[in-house]
């Protein structure tokens, strides 16, 4: 295994010396997330403004060699769970398994393999005494939600106690395509959250910061309000989250954090329809 010091400042995919897991100390989770990186070719259907993947490319992941996938993650949760890992790697108030996370370079549900991805993750899990403990995460942009394997892994996500966070950064088409470099409508993002809410608990999640100087302007706050409004008692909750480490696409120089005071007064608007809100700044 390859030596590590992990912290919130570093997501480095390769910090266990694993093609498919890496662990990091995300803010997010709340202590050490186990991380399941489908697409390690940096390739991804979306590009974020924010996107901290170097090389960030379009397109989808090579295959998933799954036996590889299941060999890692078994190694890896022996490791943390009665060898030294949280001893020798994790700051002493980190030293928390919190879930296993599809997320890595790319949207994980590109891969064909996820939903078979899900079902080894699962299995790992409760060989390992951990079902019921480490919660199965899917972090996605769902944009594929009308594939029925997306559809199955999803499911079984839902099903072994896990969720999604779902992701919404705007909610006009102007706002989606800035952001995120898709042509996606609002109405196919509605669609596609109302069935990802079916088929497992969902939280939105969101990031926020200025864009040359300026914050989010009013008419998307409003835009994006209005859209979760008819989904108050469906979504999970929203989780806001900030700037943590620098964007690795040419729009960095443009991007800056939001002030703490601004960040907690548009939770209390999104509060305000009805909706939890969790704040990781």
């Amino acid at each position: 295994m390859a030596r590590l010091t992990l912290s919130v400042d570093d997501h480095s995919r390769d910090s266990a010396g694993m093609r498919y897991v890496y662990p990091v100390v995300s803010r997010r989770a709340g202590g050490v997330s186990i991380g399941i990186n489908l697409n390690p070719n940096n390739a991804c259907n979306w590009r974020c403004i924010y996107c901290q993947v170097p090389d960030l490319k379009r397109g989808g992941p090579p295959p998933v060699d799954l036996p590889l996938l299941d060999a890692e993650l078994d190694r890896f949760l022996a490791w943390a769970t009665v060898g030294d890992f949280m001893r020798t790697r994790v700051p002493p108030g980190a030293r928390r398994l919190m879930d296993v996370a599809f997320s890595g370079n790319g949207e994980p549900t590109s891969a064909a393999e996820f939903a078979a991805a899900v079902g080894l993750v699962v299995g790992q899990v409760a060989a390992h005494g951990l079902a019921g403990k480490l919660v199965p995460r899917l972090i996605t942009n769902g944009s594929l939600l009308e594939r029925k394997t997306v559809q199955r892994g999803i499911a079984l996500i839902g099903q072994s106690g896990g969720e999604v966070w779902f992701k919404l950064d705007a909610a006009s088409a102007a706002g989606i395509n800035r952001i995120n470099g898709s042509r996606t409508a609002p109405a196919s993002v509605a669609r596609r959250l109302r069935r990802c809410a079916e088929l497992a608990p969902t939280w939105i999640q969101t990031c926020l910061f200025s864009l040359d100087g300026q914050p989010p302007q009013e008419a998307e706050l409003a835009a994006y309000l209005e859209f979760l409004r008819p989904f108050a008692a469906s979504l999970a909750g929203v989780h806001l989250y900030g700037l943590a480490r620098p964007s690795l696409q040419p729009e960095a120089v443009r991007l800056a954090r939001l002030g703490d005071a601004w960040v907690a007064a548009f939770a209390e608007r999104v509060r305000g329809i009805g909706l939890p809100v969790r704040i990781s700044p």
